[in-house]
């Protein structure tokens, strides 16, 4: 049982056929919000040949089931002002639900028939399987993802994380109906449930609801082995695009380590130093003194393997070399020299400000505890989080940029212009 604040207490259990159940007892409002994660599900449970496979089995989860078809189940959820969904990630696939108290254990039964006996029409692949390759052909017009496409399948080559997990066109056109069975049938299963629900419930009455909905769901004989996945080595490298935009798009990142790495946290902060909010030091120096930059930023994803830590920025096309070398002075600086003490606090302020207040909602505690719970931190993970940064020192940042921030990756999109201008950049 973990204590997360005054008015409210998470308790974690597992249950008689393998599902863990978090309950995170929060009665200020007369509502009960849910997160079902399936940690072994995902894009990282798929071959590069099944790249979008948990993505499309997420869009097509939710339209019809042995007894209801999607039109029904539309129509029960809204008439009692429900919300239900499924989503995926890289590391895990989830069922969203949420209701008022006295309506849960209806929604909640519907997802456990929705997550248990899904149908799959026919119909309804073909029509979520032209969504996605819309939406796939869209990012292909974008700068910033064109951009991002090319950094990420360089960085990751032969690795689930090089992936969109939209997939590609060739991949989502090769998808059948049965290809969605089969990943059911191998990844849905009592064993590979998180449960995690937030709101005017107690861990009994949770535990009640969870037994009449899931109770007698059984696990197969055979066990989901784990995945394993090769770490990779930092290479660097650059890669550019032709792009016919107004703007060019140029993103330099590091490979980095995973969530159990030594230098999460210091890469956490470094990163909200970086490139978080209007007073950052990217927007400082190259937006409001440069006037170089549409947009900059920097960011360092919660990964279960390895992270990338990314800087990037969108410039005028004449600008694209001023903004490259931008970008590699501003993370080479914290490879020079430490922060000073002032700007770790105020980093760590900011970081920490931002994570209590991503923890407002029913939903928003239910998902991080559940979260947390998938990629293998634990829900004590929360407390631990705060302990953690405050004890980071400027030494162990600056020791952090100086692992990690050695091999870039550079990936840039834009105009024959733009690209002719980067003809002669060295990053050293």
């Amino acid at each position: 049982m973990v204590s997360t604040a005054s008015s409210q207490m998470t308790h974690i259990n597992t249950l008689a056929n393998g599902i863990t159940l978090i309950v995170t007892e929060n009665p200020v409002a007369d509502l009960v919000a849910g997160r079902i994660f399936l940690p072994k599900a995902g894009g990282r449970w798929e071959s590069l040949a099944q790249a979008g496979l948990f993505h499309l089995m997420a869009a097509v989860l939710t339209k019809g089931t042995e007894n209801y078809a999607a039109v029904e189940i539309a129509e029960q959820v809204e008439s009692i002002g429900a919300s239900l969904g499924a989503s995926t990630s890289n590391d895990y696939m989830a069922i969203s639900l949420k209701s008022v108290t006295r309506d849960f254990q209806t929604i909640l039964g519907l997802a456990a028939e929705i997550l248990r006996q899904p149908t799959f029409p026919e119909r309804e692949v073909e029509l979520e399987r032209k969504i996605t390759l819309q939406n796939i052909r869209s990012q292909l017009e974008q700068p910033f993802n064109v951009a991002y496409k090319q950094f990420r399948e360089n960085m990751y080559p032969d690795h689930p994380y090089g992936m969109s997990i939209l997939g590609t066109d060739e991949t989502v056109k090769s998808f059948t109906r049965e290809d969605l069975q089969a990943i059911h049938k191998k990844h849905f299963r009592p064993d590979n449930l998180i449960i995690s629900l937030s709101g005017r419930i107690t861990l009994e009455q949770a535990e009640a609801m969870v037994e009449q909905a899931f109770g007698d769901w059984q696990n197969p004989e055979d066990a989901l082995e784990a995945l394993k996945i090769a770490n990779l080595k930092p290479t660097g490298g650059n890669w550019h695009t032709t792009q016919d935009s107004q703007q060019a798009i140029v993103i330099l990142g590091y490979l980095t380590g995973t969530v159990e790495d030594d230098d999460f946290f210091a890469l956490k902060l470094l990163s909200t130093y970086l490139g978080n909010g209007l007073s950052s030091r990217l927007f400082v120096e190259l937006r409001e003194k440069q006037g170089l930059a549409y947009d900059v930023s920097a960011f360092f994803p919660t990964r279960l393997n390895q992270s990338q830590f990314v800087t990037y920025i969108g410039t005028a096309p004449k600008n694209t070399a001023i903004a490259l070398q931008g970008l590699h002075k501003e993370t080479q600086r914290l490879v020079d020299a430490p922060l000073s003490e002032e700007e770790l606090q105020i980093a760590k302020n900011k970081l920490l400000g931002q994570y209590a207040l991503g923890k407002q909602t029913n939903a928003e505690l239910a998902q991080i505890f559940g979260w947390y719970e998938s990629i293998g931190l634990g829900v004590k993970f929360d407390q631990d989080f705060k302990t953690h940064i405050e004890r980071i020192t400027t030494t162990e940042t600056h020791a952090a940029a100086q692992r990690h921030f050695t091999k870039p990756y550079v990936s840039v999109a834009g105009s024959v212009e733009a690209l002719s201008l980067l003809e002669d950049i060295e990053l050293s």
